[in-house]
């Protein structure tokens, strides 16, 4: 994992393992994670069912950050790294900041070692969204490329390559100031592409092609009532599903959804019921595996 690694070294038994469901509707599960107001690191695994199933809640480790200074976080990942030991890491905001920040978990999940968090850039509180994409193919890593994308408040969409540890050739695509948030529901050598609700309710996907200038392509979904969504997290479902999981920030709830392969207004959604939990934690982003072989997201 090469942005983790980067830092030289990057936890508890933070995530519920990952099971098979035979009562499910979905043969799928989520691993969400959260930083909790006191600074701590929370994973929750979510089952598919209707309703849907918490598989697991645990704290740990804690106080990996300043109380109160999170706004938000891409993706986390791990990673094997030897007998028993897990690399885990990604970027977040804390305060106006981005941080890469990773920490190595021990055979018994705890921490093993101190955490390491450095600092990457400021100028970061006028950003409301942020957002991972790494892909690669096999263990041979082939077509590796590494994307930043962050959403400005004024709704300008920008996008950075990242090589090795520097990132380079920002992009950048005015015209989404009514995106609440957004989140990765695919990768492909070619392209990534979003799910992201709109301030008025209304869902889109915007597929962003990899090349350069960029200039997504933005369908809409549904037009009304997703407005209530402060956060989206995805997550691979079969073969080229997804399943999305809305919070809502204001009621602490959140709602799971099971989603057809990306088609526009042919798309299916499946609404899979609330999460049978409070989701009151400040900040919430998906924890996922990194390695070659675990599927990549495909929901478009």
């Amino acid at each position: 994992m090469a942005c983790i690694a980067a830092l030289g070294l990057l936890t508890t038994g933070l995530l519920p393992a990952p099971a098979a469901h035979a009562a499910a509707a979905y043969k799928c599960s989520m691993q969400l994670g959260a930083v909790t107001a006191g600074g701590d690191h929370r994973g929750l695994g979510i089952s598919a069912t209707s309703p849907p199933t918490l598989l697991g809640d645990t704290v740990g480790p804690r106080d990996l950050y300043p109380d109160g200074l999170a706004t938000f976080s891409g993706a986390m990942a791990t990673q094997p790294m030897g007998p028993g030991e897990e690399l885990r890491g990604g970027w977040l905001v804390l305060r106006s900041s981005l941080y890469l920040t990773g920490y190595i978990t021990g055979s018994t999940g705890e921490q093993a070692g101190p955490a390491a968090l450095k600092r990457i850039s400021g100028d970061w509180q006028g950003y409301t969204a942020f957002q991972t994409s790494r892909y690669y193919e096999g263990p041979a890593y082939r077509h590796l490329r590494m994307n930043q994308y962050a959403l400005r408040y004024d709704g300008v969409l920008v996008r950075w390559t990242v090589q090795g540890t520097t990132w380079v050739d920002p992009q950048m695509v005015a015209g989404f100031s009514s995106v609440k948030t957004m989140t990765l529901i695919s990768q492909s050598r070619s392209y990534d592409t979003f799910l992201a609700n709109t301030q008025l309710g209304a869902l889109y996907t915007i597929r962003i092609p990899t090349t350069s200038p960029m200039a997504p392509v933005v369908k809409p979904v549904r037009s009304t009532s997703w407005q209530r969504f402060d956060t989206l997290v995805a997550e691979r479902c079969g073969a080229n599903g997804t399943l999305l999981l809305g919070i809502d920030q204001d009621t602490h709830t959140g709602r799971l959804y099971a989603i057809s392969h990306a088609d526009g207004t042919d798309t299916v959604i499946d609404s899979l019921g609330e999460v049978p939990l409070e989701l009151s934690d400040p900040v919430y982003f998906r924890w996922y595996r990194d390695t070659p072989q675990t599927p990549r997201l495909n929901g478009d």
